[in-house]
């Protein structure tokens, strides 16, 4: 009978919330570490209560130190004890989700941020931001893409477009995600607003925020969070955005979102919403399916792939060179961390090449009358 009382009065507590903030549905519970922040725990607490009054739709536990406010709060002693609390206010579904300053994700997880960014002010989505979702730099990228996938349909995007950000390993992250997508893992390309256009994306589409997911290593997304997050500040308060973001990866099982210890209260307050609504829309479940789908595509055995290709030969191989030519024709698309072994290729075909660097990136030169045949060979030894 009071089980039943204290159902019914629930039941009715929601109802008497979603009246007044406009949104109905169980409430989700984020949790907030106040230890920790270069701002102390005053600016924690503004954080807090700038949320619950913009927004109101999810409730805040704070983790730390006692304080005046209308908050409920697990006092700690110290950030080492927050973090314990989290962990275990998580794991004890206490709380749905938590915001903190800094936390040692497992390898095979890394954060997704969100930034607002200058040029449209447009949302967008940068996987991944910290921690490591693999130790090879392409199988990560490639598992950063369908954690940012997943975050961005938690935040209500239904068919986010994907770029890939033109940095060390961008081409073979390209060629590895156009197989998967060929064999049937379902996501859409997001085209440069450059005139080359194609879906490695330039600094000029960060400024611009084209591609709902913009791929990347953790530590550049990490440097990219930074510099959006407080370029008008001169870097010691963070003021824009939404944080590192939660902690994805395949089979992880908390939603935990990191913000820096330079961030500011607005920073943090949007963080506090993030988090909630990876909480409601159920990313964790989202990311299972996602993963599910790219295994099933074929996920391992390309990745399995490359990695396999990159293992060290038994002894280094001697190519001769073929005799010189004039090399005027430039190949696109070939990775920076390939091209030596892409010119090698060639050279075994008896074909004449060189590395170079184009606008769009690094090129492999070839005479004009040898384009067609260069491009048949990169393609056939796996550089296109």
């Amino acid at each position: 009978m009071e089980q039943t009382k204290k159902v019914i009065s629930e039941v009715f507590n929601e109802i008497a919330d979603g009246i007044i903030s406009g949104s109905f549905g169980k409430r989700v519970k984020i949790g907030l570490t106040t230890f920790g922040s270069e701002h102390g725990v005053d600016e924690m607490i503004k954080a807090a209560a700038l949320a619950k009054s913009k927004y109101g739709d999810f409730d805040i536990v704070l983790i730390g130190p006692k304080v005046e406010g209308d908050f409920e709060i697990v006092e700690v002693s110290d950030a080492e004890e927050g973090h314990k609390k989290m962990v275990e206010l998580l794991d004890n579904k206490v709380i749905d989700g938590c915001v903190t300053q800094h936390f040692d994700f497992p390898i095979g997880v890394s954060t997704v941020g969100k930034v607002t960014t200058p040029g449209l002010g447009k949302e967008m989505i940068i996987a991944t931001t910290t921690g490591t979702t693999a130790t090879h730099r392409v199988e990560g990228m490639i598992k950063n893409t369908i954690n940012g996938i997943a975050v961005a349909k938690a935040c209500g995007i239904k068919d986010p477009k994907i770029g890939i950000l033109n940095v060390d390993g961008a081409r073979g992250v390209e060629r590895a995600l156009k197989e998967l997508q060929s064999r049937g893992y379902k996501f859409s390309f997001s085209e440069s607003l450059r005139a080359d256009g194609g879906s490695v994306m330039r600094g000029n589409d960060l400024l611009a925020g084209t591609p709902d997911v913009m791929v990347c290593d953790s530590l550049t997304g990490n440097l990219l969070v930074k510099i959006f997050a407080s370029f008008t500040t001169g870097g010691n308060y963070e003021t824009t955005g939404y944080g590192y973001g939660p902690g994805i990866g395949e089979g992880y099982d908390k939603i935990i979102n990191i913000v820096s210890r330079a961030s500011g209260a607005p920073l943090i307050c949007e963080a506090l919403k993030y988090c909630a609504l990876s909480a409601k829309n159920k990313l964790l479940q989202l990311a299972d399916v996602e993963y599910k789908n790219a295994n099933a595509a074929g996920l391992k055995e390309i990745i399995g792939k490359i990695l396999e290709k990159e293992k060290p030969a038994a002894a280094v191989e001697e190519v001769k060179i073929p005799p010189k030519k004039v090399v005027t024709y430039g190949i696109p698309g070939i990775d920076i961390l390939e091209l030596e072994d892409a010119c090698k290729s060639l050279w075994k075909e008896g074909i004449y090449s060189e590395s170079g660097m184009g606008c769009t990136g690094p090129i492999v030169l070839v005479a004009e009358d040898e384009a067609d045949k260069a491009i048949n060979a990169l393609k056939k030894n796996g550089f296109k």
